[in-house]
């Protein structure tokens, strides 16, 4: 009787930290985006202000996430964190991200609007076409995308969650579809088009994760799609 008492306050503990754990990781997420989209300080979401956005949303992540497991006792590690067959995730991380990034950029957004679509025109006026502007882009791309939206919406999302489920399989199916359908709701998709664009990649990413058991895969083919995408539009639309 003691022992499933014991068990049922961990799942509600573990139930209680994951729901606080995920609100407040979305509250510091728009935190920078409200901040300069509203001040409009030094230009607002555009140039030196894309690296602290993505400095801002990694540091105050990973501190939440650290706290959030330190009281679960766990460590990055449970999550996914894993630096082992680094060669293998890293490989399959490129290979993934370039594909994804030729079928859009060579097929799918010049068949679809090119520089008319709203995602385009939304990055065009993130470009200061100063050297530091893109870079602090990419780093936004890079570290605010590829490996804060991993930690978080990938390796906590899924591994927390799926623990508070007697039958582990169904919980890990549960979760990632969950995480898949929250993380693509947080980039406000309007159309179809828009629902394309984002539940592919999520969708790739996620299975990256659960295949390999580790985010190295899905933080390299989430970083490079990001990057390589930032880099093309540049190239290719901005004048």
């Amino acid at each position: 009787m003691t022992e499933i008492h014991q068990k049922a306050t961990s799942k509600t503990k573990t139930i209680i930290v994951f729901i606080l754990t995920i609100v407040i990781g979305y509250v510091l997420f728009i935190i920078p985006d409200i901040f300069f989209g509203v001040t409009k300080i030094n230009g607002g979401k555009i140039g030196i202000n894309l690296l602290f956005i993505a400095l801002f949303q990694f540091f105050s992540i990973v501190a939440l996430l650290y706290t959030s497991l330190k009281i679960l006792k766990k460590d990055f590690s449970y999550i996914g964190l894993q630096f082992v067959n680094i060669k293998e995730d890293v490989l399959l991380g490129v290979v993934f991200g370039a594909i994804w990034t030729i079928l859009q950029f060579a097929l799918i957004i010049p068949n679809t609007g090119g520089i008319n679509r709203a995602d385009i025109k939304g990055m065009l006026g993130m470009y200061d076409g100063s050297l530091i502007g893109t870079f602090s882009f990419i780093a936004l791309g890079v570290i605010g995308g590829g490996i804060t939206e991993e930690l978080f919406n990938r390796g906590y999302f899924i591994n927390v969650l799926k623990d508070v489920f007697e039958n582990q399989k169904m919980g890990l199916w549960f979760s990632a579809v969950l995480s898949i359908v929250l993380f693509s709701l947080g980039h406000m998709p309007i159309s179809a088009l828009d629902w394309f664009d984002i539940l592919i990649p999520t969708v790739m990413y996620t299975l990256l994760f659960i295949i390999t058991k580790r985010l190295t895969a899905s933080i390299v083919a989430h970083g490079i799609y990001n990057m390589t995408a930032i880099l093309l539009t540049y190239y290719m639309y901005f004048n």
